[in-house]
């Protein structure tokens, strides 16, 4: 066996349910409501499910490493129109993938050389494939802490120099997981005068990237900051993105990676001995997603909806606003994050994810200790009873 996958840890996912079996059974009466995991739960457009139907065809052929020409095509289109940037090459800076979780998960695996004693710097809290990837990869994560007084972002010259020496890859994401914040073009101009100076990879994850709730506000992209700072050749960058937030398809398992045409073309290489290609079915549903804005906009609108509904009820009892973009709350919870959502689970049913099964203790700290996630993904009166049960029960005892 590899001897790496002792270096794991459990999914949060896992210690949710080991820690919800500690819980009371929630009252009868009360039916259960899941804002734990950020599954988008609205309807699949129906633009997409055709687009499917019609490709079915595509089952009796093998699909291309490199994604269907077309596929590329429009991805390449809809960065240009979404960033308003220069059309990325769709040749050799665009490359499908079978969503953003597998595509980052491969990244690492390609670009980090495992003797050289890596490191592999990562945002805490975070999506846990970032460090899974990285101690796969044969690297070692190191930890920056989010910081509440810096909107949840970090102070990146916080870092060692003797740290950012041995850096291969940098992991961020923005809109943030779970905090929802976004990255600001100063940070940007920090992280590649950073990354020129002592050679690392950014891989810019912005799977959240579409699910914003000012029209006239969009988060700043990747390669938007790299063209707005002189950076067209994307050098050193790759950003990764999905349809699984933005479309509402998460099963279809569709995203794709963009930038540094060289470490695209050393990602293919790596991929081509990989497996992971999109079928021909899959392409076609992915090309009417990406040609399509109208069914985001309406996806926006549905979130919008809910923080709207929801926010007026948990504010005066929990710290928690309107986050940049992104369909989380990372709110701090009254007393230990594992003890507020096993108590709220079995007092009301509703179960967020602790803060700290997102983080690791880094520079004496937990980041995520203290919190709680709520994903706004359920019906929009689904999320308002939620609300109401966990304000009842803030108000039953448990004030923050």
């Amino acid at each position: 066996m590899n001897p790496r996958l002792s270096a794991l840890h459990p999914y949060p996912f896992e210690k949710l349910r080991r820690l919800l079996a500690q819980a009371d059974t929630p009252p009868a009466h009360l039916a259960p409501i899941n804002l734990s995991i950020g599954e988008p739960k609205h309807a699949t457009p129906p633009l997409i499910v055709a687009a499917m139907q019609d490709a079915m065809g595509g089952l009796s052929v093998y699909p291309p490493t490199k994604g269907d020409a077309a596929l590329r095509g429009a991805i390449a289109d809809w960065i240009a129109r979404r960033y308003a940037i220069a059309r990325p090459d769709p040749e050799t800076q665009v490359l499908p993938a079978l969503g953003s979780r597998e595509a980052l998960f491969a990244f690492a695996q390609t670009v980090i050389d495992p003797d050289a004693g890596a490191l592999v710097v990562c945002p805490n809290p975070f999506y846990q494939i970032y460090e899974g990837a990285a101690l796969l990869a044969g690297a070692q994560p190191y930890f920056i802490n989010a910081q509440a007084e810096l909107n949840f972002g970090y102070d990146w010259n916080s870092v060692p120099a003797d740290v950012w020496r041995r850096t291969q890859l940098l992991f961020v994401c923005s809109p943030g997981n779970p905090a929802g914040n976004v990255m600001s073009l100063d940070n940007w101009k920090t992280l590649f005068a950073l990354s020129d100076e002592y050679g690392f990879v950014i891989a810019a994850d912005e799977c959240y990237s579409e699910i914003y709730f000012d029209e006239a506000d969009k988060p700043l992209g990747g390669m938007q900051a790299a063209s707005l700072l002189g950076r067209g050749d994307y050098r050193n960058l790759v950003c990764f993105s999905s349809l699984s937030k933005r479309s509402n398809v998460p099963g279809l398992r569709s995203g794709f990676v963009a930038g540094d045409a060289g470490l695209i073309s050393q990602f293919l290489l790596y991929r081509t001995y990989h497996g992971s290609a999109i079928s021909p079915v899959v392409s076609r549903a992915s090309i009417a997603a990406w040609n399509d804005e109208d069914h985001v906009v309406e996806n926006r609108r549905l979130y919008r909806e809910k923080f709207a509904a929801v926010l007026p009820i948990l504010g005066p009892v929990l710290d928690t606003g309107w986050p940049d973009a992104s369909f989380y709350l990372w709110t701090r919870t009254p007393y230990a994050d594992t003890d507020f959502v096993r108590d709220l689970y079995g007092a009301t049913g509703v179960t967020g994810l602790p803060g700290s099964f997102l983080a690791r203790e880094a520079q004496g700290v937990n980041p995520g200790a203290g919190r709680m996630r709520i994903a706004l993904v359920a019906p929009k009166q689904q999320c308002i009873e939620a609300a109401g049960r966990i304000a009842a029960f803030l108000s039953r005892g448990a004030a923050a």
